[in-house]
């Protein structure tokens, strides 16, 4: 019973927003210049969140699943931090590494020296969503490489094949699914995350705008329809995103199944 509410409650969430606004409403955010911006922008930094936490997931994710090293547990318990802070909180620490001063300047003086300035530009975006993702990118790979027989491995090691070898030729195959699923995953959580960014990467008009920034926005000058229309495209794209995680699993689950 509360079970069969708790559904009800979301599906009554979602119809509400459909009809709450009209097409007119759907049209005149996508023909706002500053909502297509945000758009494009969240696709474009989603994608490279996606794609940097896939590169730090795939060894680190192998290396808890199959390594046996001291710290093991502390480094476990160190991926989870961004799991269980309040997204304010990563958003604030991230602000805060930036404009720590070492050595008499700050790593972002240094870095804006450089010609390569993050704090409230798009590589703040960027980075806020990764803080995030990343760890739910490495808890997804853990378990794909944990469920992985390390047999074949072990038999590509006899065979001549170097540690290397084995991993690229043998295991990171048989993840393939699993290593898609920590890619739409982390697009996913990229797309819905606000604290971090909007406390670290700001909420800039044509400069840092995502939709879950564009969302903030337009309920501060009081246009709900337009935060409305804006929320609606997030949960299409959600659940693009849901339903391809579906078919990975369904897929994993028949693969698996087959003799």
């Amino acid at each position: 019973m509360l079970g069969g509410t708790y559904v009800a409650l979301i599906a009554a969430m979602v119809l509400a927003d459909i009809f709450y606004i009209s097409p007119s409403h759907l049209g005149k955010a996508l023909a706002s210049r500053e909502i297509r911006y945000a758009i494009q922008l969240s696709l474009v930094t989603c994608t490279i969140t996606a794609a940097l936490s896939l590169l730090v997931a795939i060894p680190l994710g192998y290396l808890l699943a199959r390594g046996n090293f001291r710290g093991k547990a502390l480094v476990d318990a160190i991926i989870d931090i961004p799991i269980v802070l309040p997204p304010l909180v990563i958003g604030l620490s991230l602000l805060i590494l930036f404009q720590l001063k070492l050595g008499g300047q700050s790593l972002e003086s240094w870095l804006t020296r450089m010609g390569f300035p993050v704090t409230y530009r798009v590589p703040a975006v960027i980075l806020a969503q990764f803080a995030v993702c990343g760890a739910f990118a490495v808890r997804t790979m853990r378990v794909s490489f944990e469920q992985i027989n390390p047999r074949s491995e072990q038999v590509a090691l006899t065979l001549g094949c170097s540690q290397a070898q084995a991993f690229w030729r043998v295991t990171l195959p048989e993840a393939r699914r699993g290593v898609l699923t920590a890619a739409t995953l982390a697009w996913a959580r990229a797309l819905g995350e606000f604290g971090p960014i909007l406390v670290f990467a700001g909420a800039t008009r044509m400069r840092t705008e995502v939709l879950s920034t564009s969302v903030f926005l337009e309920l501060s000058v009081g246009s709900i329809e337009t935060a409305v229309a804006v929320s609606l495209l997030m949960i299409v794209a959600a659940i693009i995103v849901l339903a391809l995680l579906r078919f990975f699993a369904a897929e994993n689950l028949f693969h698996r199944g087959r003799p």
